[in-house]
């Protein structure tokens, strides 16, 4: 069993947070982003292979968004491109700021629980799915 689930955020929020706020308030143990786009005037990320994050200003357009949420934990990567069409991307995190706007679209998978647990290989919390 699915249930789709399709909202916008507004100017000034994060983009992380209130995805994460979102799933929180209705209680999606397991679901992935169908869709994104939108805009943003301040974006905060983790590129590849890096501990820090690296933060950008200007204005971007969403061009991709991908990624597994759950109230358990989400894990999101974004796609951002600039006046010039300049595209960057990396792990999304917290102090993205929506300029006009985002519409997000969730497909929440109903059989499942996504879980985040510690993992010895990658030393990230990593995806453990188990059945609901």
């Amino acid at each position: 069993m699915t249930r789709l689930h399709t909202f916008r955020l507004l100017p000034n929020q994060d983009l992380l947070a209130e995805i994460q706020q979102f799933v929180t308030a209705q209680d999606i143990q397991a679901g992935v982003i169908l869709s994104a786009v939108g805009s943003l005037t301040h974006a905060t990320l983790r590129l590849a292979n890096r501990s820090t994050y690296s933060e950008f200003t200007g204005h971007f357009e969403i061009v991709a968004m991908t990624g597994t949420v759950s109230i358990h934990g989400s894990h999101l990567h974004i796609a951002i491109a600039d006046g010039d069409g300049k595209t960057l991307g990396g792990h999304l995190v917290g102090g993205c700021t929506i300029y006009t706007t985002a519409e997000i679209v969730i497909l929440e998978l109903e059989d499942v629980v996504y879980n985040r647990e510690p993992c010895s290989l990658s030393g990230y919390d990593e995806l453990v799915v188990r059945p609901r």
